[in-house]
């Protein structure tokens, strides 16, 4: 993601980021092969030229692109978008670039005037129905969809249109939230919402339709700042993101759709190349650990 402080906003901030995380990588064999896919911040002032020199950038490989889409946060709709886009019609000039080039809109699909559990039915109404009609061929990404309005709108949008889901909504809704007191650490945006929806992100997920995938959006924040007056959001699910999708999964006797939602679809979805290794998970019971070193503070999963 790159919501950062700054935000990755441009080509050479995204290639420095890149070499940032593969510096902070192990030395282990099994990491040799690992190239982070890097997306731009997009804003009120990016350019159409930098989405040209994004789109001309490989990696070492020299087909998969090191920038692999660009995140249209509206701004002030979470975390570090402060500096995302106050109207999707200033991105219009941009947007033209990337349905030409083929680059990939990711969404952050939520307004900021609505009611914090309608902002994803009323972007979908005021923003995304028209974006689509505007820019038929832009391949689009809305990403942790939370809603059954969600699931319904990607199942009726054109083909480029598809959507990611979270475990953290699939497997909870608002009463694990907030229901005996406040849970900080399943705090985040979109904001969990009522059962019924939980239900349709499930519903979703194991159809084997390919317009839906993994998208963990796992975000972490120092424990502090989650176990705070006024708390951020981010919910921090990489310790075991494929563990509880298999859980739900296994729940609904759908194992055999996990993979496609896993590992292909959204490869498919962006243009990549679908991974030939594979990981075997075991029925074993584990402890999760309370909390994970993170930098000089730590993260709670």
């Amino acid at each position: 993601m790159p919501n950062l402080k700054p935000p990755v906003t441009t080509v050479e901030m995204a290639l420095d980021y890149k070499k940032r995380i593969l510096a902070s990588m192990p030395a282990n064999p099994t990491h040799n092969t690992f190239q982070p896919l890097m997306t731009l911040y997009l804003t009120d002032k990016t350019s159409p030229d930098e989405i040209r020199k994004a789109t001309s950038m490989k990696n070492e490989d020299g087909i998969t692109p090191t920038i692999i889409g660009c995140k249209y946060y509206p701004a002030g709709a979470t975390t570090n978008s402060d500096f995302g886009v106050s109207d999707v019609k200033n991105l219009y000039p941009v947007l033209e670039v990337m349905q030409e080039t083929g680059m990939m809109l990711c969404i952050h699909s939520e307004v900021t005037h609505a009611d914090i559990f309608e902002r994803e039915p009323v972007f979908i109404e005021e923003i995304m129905k028209p974006l689509v009609k505007d820019f038929p061929r832009l391949k689009i990404t809305m990403e942790h969809i939370s809603t059954q309005e969600a699931v319904d709108y990607v199942l009726s949008a054109p083909d480029n249109v598809k959507a990611s889901i979270t475990p953290q909504h699939l497997l909870y809704n608002r009463n694990h939230l907030l229901v005996g007191g406040i849970r900080p650490h399943l705090y985040c945006l979109p904001i969990l919402k009522a059962e019924v929806h939980r239900q349709a992100l499930v519903k979703a997920a194991i159809s084997g339709n390919p317009k839906f995938f993994l998208g963990t959006d796992s975000a972490p924040h120092a424990t502090h700042t989650k176990e705070a007056a006024c708390g951020c959001a981010g919910v921090f699910s990489a310790h075991c993101a494929v563990e509880m999708y298999a859980q739900i999964f296994d729940q609904e006797n759908a194992l055999d759709k996990l993979e496609d939602f896993t590992s292909s679809f959204g490869a498919d979805h962006y243009g990549l190349p679908r991974s030939t290794e594979t990981i075997t998970l075991e029925r074993n019971p584990w402890t999760v650990p309370n909390t994970y070193e993170f930098g000089e503070y730590t993260v709670t999963p």
